[in-house]
Formats: C-alpha cells, sequence, structure tokens
C-alpha cells in the first residue's frame, strides 16, 4: 500500500435531520451518519483501530467541512473528487486541524479530539465508525452549573 498524503477539504452541503447528520459531497454524491450524536465536552478519545471523521459546519450549520483522521484505505483522487480531507498523524503527534479543533494519535491506534465549538464558530461532530457500528458525538460548551459542580 503506498503512504497516504494529508489532503485539504473543501466546503461541503450539511444537513442536520432528527436521525443523523447528512453530507453532500461536492461532486453530488450523499451519505448519512446515523443516529443522535451523543454529547461530549472537551476531548474524546476513540477505540482503537475505528475510522474516525471530524465534521465542522459553519453558523449557518447549512455546510462545513469533512476530515478524515489517518485514513489509509481511501485514495487522494477519491477524497480531492468528494471535497473531503484527510490528516494523518504519526504515534505521539498531535496537529490542529480546525480553529478550535486539535487531534492527537496515541499508542494503540486510538485518536483524541480537542475541540471547542465557540473557538470553532460551527458545530464539531466527531463520527467514529468500522465494519461492523458507527457512533456518533457533538462537542459542546461545557455548562456553568456543569463546570461549578466539578468544582466542589
Amino acid at each position: 500500500m503506498s503512504a497516504r498524503n494529508d489532503i485539504a477539504p473543501e466546503t461541503v452541503g450539511v444537513e442536520l435531520l432528527d436521525h443523523g447528520v447528512a453530507v453532500e459531497y461536492i461532486d453530488g454524491r450523499q451519505t448519512l451518519y446515523r443516529g443522535v450524536p451523543k454529547t461530549v465536552t472537551d476531548s474524546f478519545t476513540t477505540p482503537p483501530g475505528k475510522q474516525t471523521h471530524i465534521l465542522v459546519t459553519d453558523p449557518t450549520e447549512t455546510e462545513g467541512v469533512l476530515l478524515y483522521i489517518n485514513d489509509l484505505k481511501t485514495h487522494d483522487n477519491v477524497l480531492e473528487s468528494s471535497g473531503v480531507g484527510r490528516v494523518v498523524l504519526e504515534q505521539g503527534s498531535s496537529e490542529t486541524v480546525f480553529p478550535g479543533v486539535t487531534v492527537s494519535r496515541l499508542n494503540g491506534m486510538r485518536t483524541t479530539i480537542e475541540a471547542d465549538p465557540e473557538t470553532a464558530r460551527g458545530r464539531v461532530f466527531v463520527f467514529v465508525e468500522d465494519d461492523w457500528s458507527e457512533q456518533s458525538y457533538e462537542f459542546v460548551q461545557q455548562t456553568t452549573d456543569s463546570a461549578e459542580s466539578h468544582e466542589e
């Protein structure tokens, strides 16, 4: 297998539905990330060996950028024609992939995503999947009540 390159994402269409998040690629194809996203704050670490996709919407929530993390299967031309970007991180490294969104590659094929939706100026979703399952997560601001209860 040849090495895969980082690819800058382009703007894709986004539709937030009650049963998932729909993405329309720049080539007109569509995909649906199924399920209502679970909420997370500050950071999230994926299980080992899962495909990880990050979607950051614009403030209107009708378009955004989609990035595959450490994807070694999808050919460059497929990503380029769809508008999906890719970042390949070496073990132990991290990178800010969008303002307010940092991705780190941990030992054991795990990925940690840290996100601040306010800095990102949109909604931040993480989709984690393999051949048997898919999960959706959304980063939300930690509320003042939650922050106070953690300080006690």
